[in-house]
């Protein structure tokens, strides 16, 4: 069985006392090719516990935002596959990797995307997270849209990303990680700090697409998510 390859792009921004166990549970699974972490121009040291990892690193010079740095690290990645995972998130590890690229190489589902423990309980009754940062899809999908991208709003890769899936009736597979969790801002940044970037999140998010358009990604997303999705069965990919 051939397997398409898969490039793992990790953006990050003052991530250094997070990002080690992401990339440890990157690095540990058989399945994925290369790890990017493309550094945003962190004023802490992200960048050398990358470094650190064996992992390639892309600096940027300014704290540009997520969408550009995924927009270059696009244009680096060598893999069929574009593997997003965020840099701060929890008690991830390989299992969970493989888990979310399961679907794709196998051919169940063109996109794949998480859904952690702690998503606000909206998405987690709903079993969709519109937003999540955790997804697989293909390379080609992006490749041809780098300058895009790298206009976005800052936080607006995402919604951006469900607007191609959408257009393009893609198959998509929500895959449950009830033990993985991302940190909210207030916690990492401290209560006020946290709550202003999560209004200028969504702000992003609404200059990308506006909220009726939002609502109406949700229900779109569902309508083309796996019905009854499931763990696929491992020992097919595991023999790569």
């Amino acid at each position: 069985m051939s397997l398409a390859t898969v490039t793992c792009l990790i953006p990050a921004f003052n991530e250094s006392r997070r990002i080690g166990a992401v990339l440890a549970a990157a690095c540990a699974n058989r399945l994925v090719d290369e790890v990017i972490v493309i550094d945003d121009g962190s004023t802490d040291d992200t960048a050398e516990v990358a470094e650190r990892a064996g992992v390639r690193v892309l600096r940027q010079p300014a704290n540009r935002g997520k969408s550009a740095a995924l927009a270059r690290g696009i244009a680096a990645a060598q893999g069929d596959l574009i593997l997003l995972l965020d840099a701060d998130l929890r008690g991830l590890t390989a299992n969970h990797v493989t888990d979310l690229l399961a679907p794709v190489l196998l051919d169940e589902a063109e996109g794949s995307l998480s859904l952690r423990g702690n998503a606000p309980l909206p998405w987690r009754l709903l079993g969709l997270d519109y937003i999540s940062g955790e997804r697989v899809l293909p390379r080609a999908l992006l490749a041809d849209r780098l300058d895009a991208i790298a206009r976005l709003p800052r936080f607006g890769f995402e919604a951006y990303l469900n607007a191609l899936w959408i257009a393009s009736a893609a198959r998509l597979a929500v895959v449950r990680w009830p033990d993985v969790a991302s940190p909210a801002k207030a916690r990492k940044r401290g209560l006020a700090a946290g709550v202003l970037a999560d209004a200028l999140m969504l702000g992003d998010i609404f200059r990308t697409i506006p909220p009726h358009r939002a609502l109406g990604q949700i229900v779109a997303l569902q309508r083309q998510r796996l019905s009854g999705h499931r763990r696929l069965p491992l020992v097919p990919i595991l023999g790569r």
